[in-house]
């Protein structure tokens, strides 16, 4: 079997197109669409995720505002901001660029945010709202459920197995999942310590992976490494190239024939391992990649369709961000 890729770059392009003509709609209707991004001080990384926000708000006809904040700012002061964009009318939707500065108390910042323009879909009272079919949801279960019903539109009666269990994925996509208008698959949520995980996902008829597994397993020796020399590395894993990569949570043993796999998870972590040691760049640095929670060659190879690891989840994510600004703007 030679699995169907989901194509989540091209979904997400048919999205944005099809937010853009609504935008416009509301737009000519008098009531435009804006995005405000607040960002407190100055960080490269965040530059490069603005630079990227205010491109895609363009293609979809959304406005966009970056609100650049003192690095030194209160936390009475950012809070009195963010008070102030929350009862402005031409404000759609906000979204805090993360992460703040330590002085602040970040909790507290994305609490001030009205759940009416939490774009993001995570705020206490929105996720509440999940159990009722809210309006906006964390973009990354909506793009999660969004690939999955383009691969499988009957999902009623089917065993659908959640691997991971946080605030803003798993827990989420399991409410979700469990809504009528999604067709009542049976849900089970499981995670990296459960016993027999095996076992959960290859009766799975749909597997959706979120735990950002070889990430942490990563970051954890690095830590370790620092103390101790001899610290062992995480368990590695040989490809169908012959490269040795970091094992991923689930192997091809793991996996059933047949099966739909929505691989959510993003790890960043080093390219191949020669010797026990990360391969370096020709910047003498540790050579990067990106993977999945799952083995990509097994699933190819098992699956019946599956989201590759990057250009599935991901760009979709951002689409998403894009429909919950255009809800947020319907509501208000």
């Amino acid at each position: 079997m030679s699995a169907k890729i989901i194509d989540g770059k091209a979904v997400a392009a048919e999205r944005t197109r099809q937010i853009a003509e609504e935008a416009k709609a509301l737009a000519n209707a008098g009531r435009p669409v804006q995005l405000v991004a607040v960002q407190v001080g100055e960080d490269p990384a965040s530059k490069l995720y603005t630079d990227m926000q205010a491109r895609q708000c363009e293609e979809a006809n959304i406005r966009y505002e970056l609100r650049c904040l003192p690095e030194d700012i209160r936390q009475q002061d950012i809070e009195a901001e963010i008070g102030k964009l929350n009862v402005d009318p031409a404000v759609s939707g906000l979204i805090l660029q993360m992460p703040l500065p330590a002085h602040l108390d970040t909790p507290a910042v994305q609490l001030a945010i009205s759940p009416n323009k939490d774009v993001e879909g995570i705020h206490p009272v929105n996720l509440g709202r999940l159990l009722a079919g809210g309006h906006v949801a964390p973009c990354t279960p909506l793009a999660a459920v969004e690939l999955l019903r383009r691969a499988c539109p009957e999902l009623g009666g089917k065993e659908l197995v959640i691997v991971g269990r946080s605030d803003i994925v798993g827990k989420p996509l399991a409410i979700m999942l469990l809504h009528k208008s999604l067709g009542s698959p049976t849900v089970t949520v499981c995670h990296s310590r459960t016993a027999d995980l095996a076992y959960h996902t290859r009766r799975a008829e749909v597997l959706i992976a979120a735990t950002g597994y070889s990430q942490m397993c990563w970051q954890s020796y690095r830590r370790r490494s620092k103390e101790d020399a001899s610290a062992e590395l995480p368990k590695l894993h040989t490809q169908a190239g012959g490269e040795q990569v970091l094992a991923p949570l689930i192997t091809a043993e793991m996996l059933g024939e047949g099966q739909i796999i929505i691989d959510v998870a993003t790890n960043r972590v080093p390219k191949a391992f020669e010797d026990g040691k990360p391969v370096l760049n020709d910047k003498g640095k540790t050579a990067m990649r990106t993977m999945g929670d799952v083995d990509p060659d097994a699933a190819a190879e098992k699956a019946a369709a599956v989201t590759p690891v990057p250009g599935g989840v991901g760009p979709v994510t951002v689409a998403m961000l894009l429909k919950n600004t255009l809800a947020c703007a319907k509501n208000a």
